[in-house]
């Protein structure tokens, strides 16, 4: 006789079953088109019902996602987006999408994954197999998610299967994508794992198993916690090094000529994105549950958090040895996204340098972003970058490093560029770096 676990196996394993995604944004859109590619019916759902509207047009508001990706998915009937919890009733797996933000008090916020778990309950129809993608501290799948949905009537490991699979999008990136990016996975009980390792080997090229689901949320904080405290080491490097008045690019240039034991990391005006700023925190708050405290991560934190300052301090540095007060001075911020060559501003380190100079010092911040029309933030829209308008900065700050921004452009008539990304190689007299 046939199981339903086994059954369930089956239909995830022949890419024959329904999938529900909940969170349409920068993890859950990329992942809903892969499962599309995969075979899998995949219905979209979200509760900003213009994103819902955008999506069933077949548009895109997703950088790594094209509209013609949404448009074709829509037009073979494998794709739908909705947001009506009441449409999980007809799905065999759902993977939760949804924000995990810090709140003021720098502890995890999960009411969004429980407020999934929680819409979700009612409209369950087992057997199902219900994954968490979101980054959290390691335990909340097994400890909040899973007891939550039991609350639905269904069973763990009869009818109801829960396991956690960290996202591992990086905007941008065109070498690596959801499906060639290996997917590590594990359940909260042996039997979800073997189903997550189903459904995720149907549509990723390498999946990699772990023990449980807190291996597998550990897995993505270590990741990020690894980048952040390397990060926070080059750039306590650079300001070491603005001391001593030497380069600290050319530094990095030659220590990454060792062919082993070595690993380049590049300093910045801060770090940002929905992954570093914020995922070593999950760690280190659940660790002092346990009476652990992160050092390391508490001094990455401090270091890369005051990156901004740094930026500033050493802008009005120069401005002064100019003759250039700050306040009152126009200055311009060239690429104001987290990482270059995307329209992604959460967590962008250029948002704080924007604040201080502007509600600090007093000078009026304008700035230049192909990738990104408007700042509400600011209700600020992007300027034209042209000679005139470069002659009439004060400084420009070059913030991110857009292929499309024209750097001989700045470096030519700028009457200052501090240069925080590395983006100009010719140094003169008019150029800062970190």
């Amino acid at each position: 006789m046939t199981t339903g676990r086994e059954a369930l196996k089956r239909k995830l394993e022949a890419a024959d079953a329904t999938v529900a995604v909940i969170g349409q944004g920068y993890v859950g859109l990329p992942l809903s088109m892969e499962l599309c590619r995969a075979g899998f019916r995949v219905i979209g759902i979200d509760l900003n019902e213009d994103r819902v509207r955008q999506l069933n047009a077949g548009e895109t508001y997703i950088f790594d996602v094209s509209s013609e990706e949404i448009a074709a998915a829509r037009a073979k009937g494998q794709f739908e987006a909705t947001s009506d919890y009441a449409r999980i009733a007809e799905a065999d797996a759902i993977s939760i999408c949804v924000p995990t933000p810090l709140r003021k008090t720098k502890d995890p916020d999960v009411s969004y994954i429980q407020a999934a778990a929680q819409s979700m309950s009612p409209y369950l129809r087992g057997p199902v197999l219900v994954v968490l993608e979101s980054t959290t501290y390691p335990g909340t799948t097994e400890e909040i998610v899973a007891p939550m949905l039991e609350s639905s009537g269904l069973k763990l490991d009869d009818n109801l299967f829960v396991a956690f699979s960290p996202e591992r999008v990086d905007p941008g990136n065109a070498r690596y994508g959801l499906r060639n990016t290996p997917k590590v996975v594990g359940g909260v009980t042996p039997a979800s794992t073997e189903l997550i390792a189903a459904l995720y080997g149907s549509v990723v090229d390498n999946v990699h198993v772990v023990g449980s689901a807190r291996e597998a949320e550990l897995v993505k904080l270590l990741e990020n916690t690894f980048r952040a405290v390397n990060i926070a080491l080059v750039n306590e490097m650079a300001m070491m090094c603005d001391r001593m008045d030497i380069d600290i690019w050319n530094v990095i240039e030659a220590a990454a000529t060792k062919p082993f034991g070595f690993m380049p990391f590049f300093p910045g005006p801060g770090i940002g994105g929905h992954c570093i700023p914020l995922d070593p925190t999950y760690l280190s708050w659940k660790a002092k549950s346990f009476g652990f405290y992160n050092r390391f991560i508490e001094l990455a934190t401090d270091i890369n958090g005051n990156m901004p300052r740094f930026v500033v301090q050493k802008l009005v540095r120069e401005l002064n040895a100019r003759g250039v007060a700050t306040g009152g001075a126009r200055i311009l911020l060239c690429g104001v996204a987290y990482k270059n060559d995307i329209n992604d501003l959460r967590e962008s380190p250029a948002l704080d340098i924007w604040q201080i100079l502007a509600e600090d010092w007093g000078a009026t911040v304008e700035y230049h972003d192909p990738f990104i029309d408007r700042v509400d933030l600011f209700d600020a829209t992007s300027v034209d970058l042209s000679l005139e308008a470069l002659q009439s900065y004060d400084a420009v700050v070059i913030t991110t490093a857009h292929k499309k921004i024209d750097y001989d452009l700045v470096a030519e008539h700028a009457k200052l560029v501090f240069d925080t990304r590395h983006a100009i190689k010719d140094v003169s007299a008019d150029i800062i770096r970190l």
